[in-house]
Order: structure tokens, then C-alpha cells, then sequence
């Protein structure tokens, strides 16, 4: 199969193209500006491309001579757009360009990577766009596929270095106390179920896709210390006084972090049910967040007493 993959050389994308050529498909990576070192991530068989999913005329002919398009174009949940940037345009508008696009050329096979709790009305920029994004791929006359994963982590992954910004060793305030809860699925386990979702059998379908066990932001915070060899203990801040302080900084193009952010915090990225079982995958034999950190066999510590 001929497989363009939109955001090809992201954090998801590198592991996704590399797996998609080692089972013998003809690979193309999509990205706004490939570079050298881009190519140098990939074996061999796996083409760069530019285009920008935003803008149609730089992605449609791309498209051309493609059994499949996967969508992984995104950005982040967790920090705020960079400038020139916005979820509208880069969740939606994506969606819409590369989706004509296939309708165009003719290409039937469509995987979209979506997220989880995506949802046309919901809570922040990211969800709603996400949620937007999935109608159009729905309503489209393609052979579809939607993927919801929840926080993928792993080398070169954002997850991890996120939970380092917010704080900092030995004492640090959370949001909430960190109590959002996550599903964090290790990218070495997600990749090979992306692949799987590309085969006829999943057509039509939408799966909720989590890791092996639910962990707060406090829970990966300290296994995160805990792998560098540094004890953390956590504040609670309300999340009242969060919003409020972000919304002074909202405006301010060099912090990170906004409004929209801290609403993420407000509900948790967990599954309500696992569909790793349906590519023939026991969440039990998936890889821990902390088993990758290589502290305490990946069992988050208990606590005296409660997060407030």
C-alpha cells in the first residue's frame, strides 16, 4: 500500500513511517519543512514531501498515487499555539484540505488521529477542533478510521518535558495538585496499533486507544524526578487562582502556557473503555510510565494523605 502520512516527521510520525516501511509499504512523509536531519530519522524507503495542510494548493498533489492518507497533523493539548498558528486552521482546515484532497485524487483509505474527549462543544480550542475534525472525516466519502489516543509518551515526546516545565524539583506547585488524571500509552505500544488501524477490518470505526494504567499529573511528576534522582514535593494551587493568573499572560507570545491550558487540566484523559484489545493487544502487557523511567516497576507511590 502507498501510505502518505501527514505530519510524518513529528514525535508520532517518525515511529509511524518507520513502521509502516518496515511492513513493506511504500511511504511517503508529509511535513511543512522537512529537513536533512528529517531524512536522516527514516530507513531508506520512506520519501519526504513538503506541504502544509493548511494551505491546499502545497498538499494536493502530493496526495496523488496514494492508497491512504493518516492524518496526524496536531498541536499540542499542552502548550499554547506558536504564533502565525491556531487549532481552527491546523485541526479543521487541515482536515478539510487533505480530505478533499483525497476525494479528489481518489484515494479511499483515511486514518485520523484524533483525541480522546473530542468533541465539537467542548472545553477548549483543542477538543472542540478535534471534535469538528472527526464530523468532517465521517461525512467524507472515504474509507475512515479514527484514532483516540490518550497522551502518547516516549523518546522526543512532549509529555514528559511538559511535566518538567510546570514544576521544579524538590518543591513545586501544582494546578488542582496535580489531580488530572492521564492514560499515558508509550509510543512503542501506540505506533504498531496505528499501523493495524489502516487494515479493512477497522473501517468505519472509532477507538479509544490508553495505556495500561491511569496516573495523575502529581503521580508522573515525581516518577519523572524520581528517574533523576530527585524527591519533589507538591503544592496544591487552586485552579481558581491558576485561570487568574494566566490570564495575565495570556497575551504574552513567550509563556507557554494560557487559559486554554489550564482548562485542559480540568478533566482527565482517560478512556472509558480500552479498544487496544480490538488489534489483539492486553492493556497488561503494555509498558508502564514508569517502567520506561526505570523507577518502582512503573507503580505510582501511595500517598499519607490526600491531594487537595
Amino acid at each position: 500500500m502507498q501510505v502518505l502520512v501527514a505530519g510524518g516527521t513529528g514525535f508520532i510520525g517518525t515511529h509511524l513511517c518507520t513502521e509502516l516501511a518496515e511492513r513493506g509499504h511504500e511511504v511517503t512523509a508529509l511535513s511543512r519543512n522537512p529537513t536533512a536531519e528529517d531524512a536522516d530519522e527514516f530507513p531508506d524507503e520512506v520519501d519526504l514531501s513538503t506541504g502544509d495542510v493548511s494551505a491546499y494548493d502545497s498538499i494536493v498533489d502530493a496526495v496523488a498515487d496514494h492508497d491512504a492518507i493518516v492524518n496526524l497533523v496536531a498541536l499540542s493539548p499542552l502548550y499554547q499555539p506558536p504564533g502565525g498558528t491556531d487549532h481552527e486552521t491546523v485541526h479543521l482546515g487541515g482536515t478539510e484540505n487533505l480530505v478533499r484532497a483525497a476525494e479528489e485524487h481518489g484515494v479511499d483509505r483515511f486514518l485520523q488521529l484524533s483525541a480522546l474527549g473530542a468533541d465539537p462543544d467542548g472545553p477548549t480550542a483543542y477538543i472542540r477542533t478535534k471534535g469538528r475534525a472527526e464530523s468532517i472525516v465521517r461525512e467524507a466519502a472515504l474509507s475512515w478510521t479514527i484514532v483516540r489516543p490518550a497522551v502518547v509518551f516516549g523518546d522526543g515526546g512532549e509529555f514528559l518535558s511538559f511535566a518538567k516545565r510546570l514544576t521544579t524539583p524538590y518543591l513545586t506547585g501544582l494546578p488542582g495538585g496535580g489531580k488530572t488524571r492521564f492514560q499515558p500509552i508509550w509510543v512503542g505500544d501506540f505506533v504498531p496499533i496505528l499501523a493495524d488501524a489502516l487494515e479493512d477490518s477497522h473501517v468505519g470505526r472509532t477507538y479509544e486507544i490508553g495505556g495500561p494504567q491511569v496516573v495523575t499529573l502529581a503521580d508522573a511528576t515525581e516518577l519523572v524526578y524520581e528517574a533523576d534522582g530527585r524527591p519533589v514535593t507538591i503544592l496544591p494551587i487552586p485552579m481558581a487562582l491558576t485561570k487568574f493568573g494566566l490570564i495575565a499572560v495570556d497575551p504574552l507570545p513567550f509563556v507557554p502556557f494560557g487559559t486554554d491550558q489550564a482548562r485542559s487540566l480540568e478533566f482527565d484523559n482517560t478512556v472509558a473503555e480500552n479498544d487496544v484489545q480490538a488489534f489483539g493487544v492486553e492493556p497488561a502487557d503494555l509498558l508502564t510510565l514508569g517502567a520506561y523511567l526505570g523507577v518502582r516497576d512503573g507503580t505510582p507511590r501511595e500517598r499519607s494523605r490526600p491531594l487537595a
